[in-house]
């Protein structure tokens, strides 16, 4: 490049063009290392530190660009750059910058020059997309050529508007119909910009009973003009959609030409399936847009163009209305906003501008006959051949149609049920859509609410492949990693009923229904001293949570489990995750109230513990201060003198015992030492109550994962084992048997069965007295004395 900048005659469109690609490429280059700084000068408090001194170099201001748009090194990149600009990106942003250069010359030079890249911008979009005599408005924002256009319509039906202005439309107010299909805020956004009122605007709805759910109803329509006609108003103008924002479903623009012919009504026609008419094999729908009055299209996201304006292709006679419009304007500037679109269309051609709209297309029907073969994906398409959109969803069938989705016998399902289900779906085609974008991020997928359907993943390669370079590898990767996540997805689905009917017949838990949330279930532990009533956050509560969250991610299960708030209060709840393989609901459950009981009893033990510890170190002080007064007393006050003390002692020692206080932890009481020294062992005290276990304790086969349900037969393990863990079975029988057995005849040779035999007898008053036994042959058992 840098040889063909030097055949320019032109030194300073030479220069630009070098600097611009310098620009670019540092610009691209994350791995730039910033310039030292050549030394401190002095700078004032008044002037913001970028415009002290005498200014900077390119270099440091290009470096300052790239730190802001990518962030400092030392940051973690919180998104990777998804758009690679190639060469056509360059001519692109080259055009902005000579659309700079040249508004610098000379009058009659820029109004040539401009008039020129105008006229051949618009000839050769009107050639490509089959739009006979049109002329074209380039715009930045995507809605402002439809409120050009809404305008041209208002002064070509009101010939006194120009005059009288919005006084002529108090008498006959107009009417801008639109689709229910249309994208979001597009008619608040057309009354804004046309100073109308809200009445306006007429929201024609789609079919309910034939056709597709997101077209528009075209008798319905027909019907709604004419009320509005005989109402006394003025059918302005009807946006129809060749291929909608949601679906990419195409209108029957053929029958709404002929209806808006008949009733003199502008027809506008807008949608990504406009770019099919620049291929060889365009449908019937979408080529009848090539009669309309206007059109809107978006080369730039279609070609994988920066910065590229969208262009409105439009019919008229009168260029003054057009100019009082602002369709057109005399001023070069605004002329130039075709420059970059000027140099693009040269640099691709018509083979590369057509082959960019059709790989898109191939990706399109490539992903949607892969996802024909696959179980529990349903595609929402019109037209398989015409539509470059692909809009996906994983769904549940009907009740009755397939084995997997019977997780609850529904056969009087209630609205509330199929509800839930709905949400359900919802809630894992969202999981699924963002797993996939992680997975396959040069897919472009988006996920999207629709009003029948619910969360669907919609797949629109005219809009992504040119900017993200999807290729056909991508779309064959997003499948597999469809297919990958389908039994993660059923098994979750078929858990979440029976989770949640266990978890309802479980005491102690809630079950919290969240809809977003794309796991088994959400459930939340009611302790004792929960107010049910309250939406406020619970301590206590959020305690518990935190412990059964620690014990059971302690279990090293394949479930994920994670605490949060409600999805309608502050309290806090344990959410499940999606579940890979077939788990033991109720297991899983018995688990979790298990752990969250014993939780919770140790925790008021320890708070009840800490209360007695403390009452009952103060009680000991109290009797301890008790008792020295008494043994002053018993002793005398010449014992406590030190020398005196100690010559009493020696002539009359005394005999008193050792008194202290032990506390007991498990009963909670202060007790004396006397007992410890008179027979020198300690008493057992009370046992404390076994905790609950729950299913935490149940056996499991080796290798198996908790929450798993148990393997049947040879699946478990082998023939061998088994047989041999049978015979091990029958031996502890036989002897356990036998044991009882012996013990029953011992008894009986007794003669009375329930007294004791005379060497049973003899023992136990030997060991009363301390004496050994001579038929036993084990030494003594004696006290803590001794083992000191």
């Amino acid at each position: 490049m840098d040889a063909s900048l030097e055949k320019i005659a032109d030194p300073t469109l030479a220069e630009m063009g070098k600097n611009l690609k310098e620009a670019v490429k540092m610009l691209e280059d994350s791995q730039t290392r910033t310039e030292e700084e050549n030394g401190k000068k002095l700078v004032s408090g008044d002037i913001p530190g970028p415009l002290q001194g005498s200014g900077q170099d390119m270099v440091s201001i290009l470096q300052l660009v790239q730190n802001l748009m990518h962030g400092d090194e030392d940051e973690e990149p919180q998104s990777p750059r998804i758009q690679n600009i190639g060469e056509q990106g360059h001519m692109a942003l080259l055009g902005h910058s000579l659309g700079a250069y040249i508004s610098t010359l000379d009058k009659e030079k820029l109004r040539k020059l401009t008039t020129r890249i105008l006229s051949d911008t618009t000839l050769w979009l009107c050639r490509i997309f089959r739009y006979e005599n049109g002329c074209a408005y380039f715009h930045e924002e995507e809605r402002e050529g439809l409120a050009k256009i809404c305008r041209l319509a208002i002064h070509s039906r009101y010939e006194d508007f120009v005059v009288d202005g919005f006084n002529v439309l108090y008498n006959k107010k107009p009417v801008i119909y639109l689709s229910a299909a249309a994208r979001p805020g597009l008619g608040q956004y057309l009354c804004n910009q046309l100073g109308l009122p809200f009445p306006c605007l007429c929201r024609v709805p789609c079919n309910t009973m034939f056709g597709s759910q997101h077209q528009m109803d075209v008798a319905f329509l027909e019907k709604l003009i004419k009320d509005d006609i005989e109402r006394g108003r003025l059918p302005l103008l009807l946006v129809a959609n060749a291929g909608t924002a949601a679906v990419g479903h195409t209108d029957k623009i053929g029958r709404l030409k002929e209806l808006c012919e008949q009733y003199g009504i502008w027809l506008h026609v807008e949608g990504v399936n406009l770019a099919t008419l620049a291929l060889g094999y365009v449908s019937s729908s979408v080529l009848a847009a090539a009669k309309c009055d206007s059109m809107t299209m978006t080369p730039g996201p279609w070609l994988g163009l920066p910065a590229v304006p969208a262009v409105t292709l439009y019919k008229h006679d009168d260029p003054a209305l057009t100019l009082v419009a602002g369709l057109t304007s005399n001023k070069p500037t605004d002329k130039l906003r075709a420059l970059p679109l000027w140099l693009s269309l040269q640099y691709l051609g018509l083979d590369g501008f057509v082959e960019r709209i059709k790989h898109a297309c191939q990706l399109s029907q490539r992903l949607q006959e892969s996802l024909k073969k696959v179980n529990y994906i349903k595609i929402l398409v019109e037209d398989e051949l015409s539509s470059p959109v692909v809009v996906f969803r994983f769904f549940q069938e009907l009740p009755g149609s397939d084995p997997v989705f019977k997780a609850v016998p529904v056969p009087n399902m209630t609205p509330s049920a199929v509800g839930r289900e709905r949400h359900s779906c919802d809630a894992l085609n969202r999981w699924l859509g963002e797993q996939l974008k992680q997975l396959v991020p040069a897919g472009g997928l988006t996920v999207m609410d629709l009003e029948a359907e619910g969360t669907c993943l919609r797949f629109s390669p005219l809009m992504t492949a040119a900017v993200l370079g999807t290729r056909g590898e991508d779309v064959d990767q997003l499948v597999a990693c469809i297919e990958s996540k389908l039994p993660v997805l059923c098994c979750t689905l078929q858990l979440r009923e029976e989770f949640k009917q266990e978890v309802e017949a479980t005491a102690g838990l809630l079950y919290v229904d969240d809809p977003n949330w794309p796991g088994i279930g959400v459930v939340r532990y009611e302790h004792a001293n929960d107010d049910k009533s309250s939406l406020k956050s619970d301590p206590e509560g959020e305690k518990i949570h935190a412990g059964l969250l620690k014990k059971l991610n302690e279990l090293e299960s394949d479930l994920t489990f994670k605490i949060g708030p409600e999805y309608k209060s502050m309290k806090s709840c344990l959410y499940v995750g999606m579940a890979s393989d077939d788990v033991d609901a109720a297991e899983l459950v018995e688990t979790i109230v298990a752990t969250a009981r014993e939780i919770e009893e140790n925790s008021r033990l320890l708070e009840n513990m800490t209360e007695v510890v403390r009452k009952g170190i103060q009680e000991a002080q109290v009797e301890l201060q008790k008792a020295s007064e008494e043994r002053l007393l018993e002793e005398g006050v010449l014992r406590q003198i030190p020398v005196v003390g100690s010559v009493l002692n020696w002539f009359s020692p005394v005999q008193a015992l050792q008194k202290g206080r032990t506390f007991n932890l498990t009963a909670g009481s202060l007790e004396s030492t006397e007992p410890i020294y008179v027979y020198k062992a300690q008493g057992a005290g009370v046992t404390l109550p076994p905790t609950p276990s729950g299913s935490r304790t149940k056996q499991r086969l080796p290798g198996q994962k908790p929450f798993k349900r148990s393997l049947r037969g040879s699946d478990a393990l082998s023939e061998t084992s088994s047989v041999s863990h049978i015979e091990d079975l029958e031996k502890v029988e036989r002897l356990s048997g036998g044991l009882e057995q012996i013990t029953l005849e011992a008894s009986s040779t007794e003669g009375h069965p329930g007294a004791p035999s005379p060497q049973h007898t003899d023992q136990t008053e030997a060991f009363q007295k301390g004496v050994p036994h001579p038929e036993d042959d084990h030494p003594q058992v004696e006290g803590p004395e001794s083992l000191r």
